[in-house]
């Protein structure tokens, strides 16, 4: 469905790192493994490191690059929770086993912490996220999230920021109040990625760039999985495509719509003005039904992003299409160099629920719906449990509803673009 390539984009990511990105091999044999992961990004390299760590031969095959889509791409907010609040996670599993998936976040949050420094590499993380509002009518959502976390989760580090705090917090007048996470934070995903990858391959895992796996078939023995210039046969076949999951997996692929997001890296700025931005260094995401967010990058540039498309395709000048957006934000901006412009697709789910599961000895991890930096963590963490023989996590995830798209791949989109259009015109009255 989508155009892959050899390259990175050149995103603020790539366009800023101080050595190369490391190059695996293109298979080109016939290999043999206990699981095959489909997919570099964060949900394929998280579950893979898992299982490398814990014994397991473990293979990755790559149409591209490591983390050469979302996960290299990203927005870089390290958010609790997922893309669809708990309440349907609640409808399908009772607030007891929802509480687990919430616990199950929590760990995410302190591991990816922990877990570049148990392996030695770096992705600039600062703690800290705002959930800011930017109307009066949705401001009391503020305290109301913070009420349902502590009595519905257990989850009592919530705090709100009042009106007259903000400027302590944000260097703008648009936001009238926010929810402060101390748990929540952001990195660099694509030093996250590059780290992970070559934590797997230390602890005797392979990874294969530039094979795309044109199809995959089952056997009594397994799976095999035919790329494009080799093979690979494993016991356990894990599918971590997401939004690229295309044709490979035809079930898969009619549960996700392949959305189009972008946003922006401005020249490096003045330290005492980037400062003034973001006085205490969260990241922020904004509350309004099509949020705005953004951070400071460690050289002192704002990250800024929130634009998306339903009906393919980017725009075709990413710069200037997010400008509007960045200057009412932040006024004192107007007119800033932006250096960096760059777009990619991500997996959104009907419902915006993960969709993480099994049948058989085929897993799959997708439709994190623009919410999964924590989520893949939490959702590899399942998987990788149910294949070493624990698949309690999973059972929760499996107990989630993830219905098809209605109309198939030619009404998906348009039904969803008209939707999203009604929500924006809600975001403006």
């Amino acid at each position: 469905m989508f155009a892959q390539s050899a390259q990175h984009v050149t995103s603020y990511y790539a366009g800023t790192l101080s050595a190369p990105i490391p190059l695996h091999p293109a298979l080109h044999e016939r290999l043999e493994a206990d699981v095959l992961v489909v997919g570099a990004g964060f949900s394929g390299l998280h579950t893979a490191l898992r299982l490398a760590s814990a014994g397991k031969r473990v293979i990755v095959l790559e149409a591209s690059r490591v983390a050469w889509a979302a996960s290299g791409r990203n927005g870089g907010q390290a958010l609790l929770g997922w893309s669809c609040d708990m309440q349907p996670l609640e409808d399908s599993l009772g607030r007891a086993r929802a509480r687990e998936l919430w616990d199950s976040m929590r760990w995410a949050a302190a591991e990816i912490r922990d877990l570049p420094v148990r392996h030695g590499f770096d992705i600039d993380y600062r703690p800290g996220s705002l959930w800011a509002a930017v109307r009066s009518r949705r401001a009391a959502l503020l305290e109301r999230a913070r009420d349902e976390a502590a009595e519905r989760w257990g989850y009592d580090r919530l705090r709100v920021i009042a009106r007259d705090e903000m400027s302590e917090w944000i260097g703008s007048p648009r936001y009238l109040g926010a929810l402060y996470d101390p748990e929540a934070g952001h990195l660099n995903p694509l030093k996250l990625a590059l780290g992970l990858a070559q934590a797997f391959v230390r602890a005797g895992g392979r990874i294969f760039e530039q094979s795309r796996v044109l199809d995959y078939r089952e056997t009594s023995s397994g799976y095999v999985a035919r790329a494009t210039s080799g093979e690979v046969r494993a016991d356990v076949l894990v599918l971590a495509c997401n939004a690229y999951i295309d044709r490979l997996d035809q079930e898969l692929a009619r549960r996700l719509l392949p959305v189009g997001t972008y946003q922006v890296a401005t020249e490096p700025l003045d330290p005492e003005q980037a400062r003034s931005l973001l006085p205490r260094n969260s990241c922020v995401i904004d509350n309004q039904f099509v949020p705005d967010y953004f951070r400071l990058s460690p050289d002192n540039r704002l990250l800024f992003g929130g634009g998306c498309t339903y009906l393919g395709g980017i725009p075709a000048n990413i710069a200037e299409a997010t400008r509007r957006p960045l200057e009412r934000a932040f006024p004192q901006l107007r007119g800033v160099k932006v250096e960096f412009a760059w777009g990619g697709h991500l997996d959104i789910s009907m419902r915006r629920t993960p969709d993480i599961g099994r049948h058989a000895q085929r897993y799959w991890l997708q439709g994190y719906s623009g919410h999964g930096v924590l989520p893949t963590l939490a959702g590899a963490r399942a998987v990788a449990d149910a294949i070493l023989g624990d698949d309690r996590l999973l059972a929760l995830y499996q107990g989630i509803r993830n219905p098809s798209f209605p109309g198939g791949e030619r009404l998906a989109a348009p039904l969803e673009a008209i939707g999203k259009a009604w929500y924006r015109l809600r975001d403006t009255v």
